[in-house]
């Protein structure tokens, strides 16, 4: 099972990439050294409350948000995931994928 510090360092990690977000960038603005939004993100330092309000506005999300993490354990799927793998497929591949995926879940 994977530490609650380390789940808390990849949902920030998930979700300042999804923002677009570079660590300097979130170190900057919430006024600390990109080294530990790095070690946060690696599970090496659990931030403290404070930090993690910081963070959660930087990102534009409740401190909430930053513990949605369950599709991160035990190898979960995330569909946006293979959304975006999709995104460049042509209509024939996304058929061929579809057919692919219909045989293995059977």
């Amino acid at each position: 099972m994977i530490a609650t510090k380390n789940l808390l360092g990849l949902r920030i990690k998930e979700l300042r990439k999804i923002r677009g977000l570079s660590q300097e960038q979130i170190a900057d603005i919430v006024d600390l050294d990109p080294k530990y939004i790095s070690f946060i993100e690696c599970g090496r330092n659990a931030p403290s409350l404070e930090t993690m309000d910081g963070i959660a506005r930087a990102l534009e999300v409740e401190i909430k948000d930053l513990f949605e993490f369950a599709h991160l354990q035990a190898g979960g799927v995330k569909v946006e995931e293979i959304e975006k793998l999709l995104e460049g497929a042509d209509e024939e591949k996304k058929r061929t994928i579809m057919k692919i995926v219909r045989a293995v879940v059977r």
